[in-house]
């Protein structure tokens, strides 16, 4: 039984933690928040068996085995690299850290305390995105030519909200554009060139941004917002056919194959849970194991989608103050 400690009770450790129970052998060990009363309320809800009302009393918990780190970007690497000093493995939500070099320095803490750490990019063990790369990868598509990939909505979020605020590494970029930018690493690996035409709202974050990358014989046209709502789908276009991943493609249940002179291909793949159950999934595959990092999302794996992020940001102008 692999015993698991939340820290940070918000939107999206309550997803994680609903897919927890879904996946035998794991067990929601503990769950701590700045405000005990919300610790107990998720507590209670996801029948953990501590809750604290504060970070460190979770990770001096001796029947903790592995931490999920659901807090605001800005902390990722504080928890997570605190986590590992006391022992304990560490899945660590997206992005994993606000740049590369605060990434760098978890992944050498990985190395240094001999403990697991993974980037919780869920979407990477989603059954329909597992087989679209499988496809691609074998050549199904034949060569590879074009991804479009998007990832916006309408937020109406004020203007102290996470998602808008530059003190917490907030904006577009980092929260929703990683997806695409996710998929065109997956796919098709480091660009050749990056550019970005992005804007900034009122807090300074990016409210939204359109990603062009370019490989040796290929190209990505990414798009990420907080402004307004699209399709939310991805095409990856190769010579023989191309591969539709409909909304919300990030957590797809299925795809529909498209092959020059055949007929559309209909692929139903439903996730268990939200989909979270497929990363809780490798995380104690990788453990019991004894791996550092996981096969299929390695610590180079997270290194290098940072550094296209950091360049992004970069040409983009958007630095965080404490950076």
């Amino acid at each position: 039984m692999l015993r698991w400690g939340i820290i940070g009770c918000g939107k999206i450790a309550n997803h994680f933690a609903n897919d927890l129970k879904l996946v035998a052998g794991h067990h929601l060990q503990a769950v701590a928040s700045r405000s005990a009363e919300k610790a107990d309320a998720f507590a209670t809800e996801h029948q953990a068996s501590s809750a604290y009302g504060s970070y460190i009393s979770l990770l001096e918990d001796s029947e903790v085995d592995v931490v999920y780190i659901a807090t605001p970007h800005n902390s990722h690497m504080e928890w997570a690299i605190t986590g590992m000093q006391h022992g304990k493995h560490v899945l660590c939500e997206k992005p994993l850290a606000v740049n590369s070099s605060q990434a760098e320095a978890m992944v050498a803490a990985s190395r240094t305390y001999k403990v697991f750490l993974m980037e919780a990019l869920w979407s990477r063990f989603n059954p329909s995105i597992k087989a679209a790369k499988q496809k691609c990868d074998e050549g199904e598509l034949g060569e590879i030519l074009h991804l479009y990939s998007e990832f916006s909505f309408q937020s109406n979020h004020p203007a102290t909200s996470r998602l808008l605020n530059i003190d917490l590494a907030g904006g577009a970029l980092l929260d929703v554009g990683i997806y695409p930018v996710f998929l065109s690493y997956l796919l098709m690996g480091y660009p050749e060139d990056i550019k970005v035409v992005a804007e900034l709202g009122p807090t300074g974050v990016d409210v939204q941004a359109s990603i062009s990358l370019r490989y040796a014989a290929s190209q990505a046209s990414l798009f990420c917002g907080l402004k307004c709502d699209v399709e939310n789908h991805s095409v990856i276009s190769g010579t023989k056919g191309r591969i539709i991943i409909p909304q919300r493609w990030h957590e797809a249940q299925g795809y529909i194959e498209k092959k020059v002179g055949s007929e559309d291909v209909i692929h139903t793949l439903p996730t268990l849970g939200r989909g979270y159950t497929y990363e809780i999934e490798e995380v104690g595959n990788c453990i019991s194991k004894g791996w550092l990092e996981s096969p299929d999302w390695s610590h180079k794996d997270s290194l290098q989608v940072g550094r296209i992020l950091d360049e992004l940001r970069r040409q983009v102008g958007l630095v965080y103050p404490f950076e």
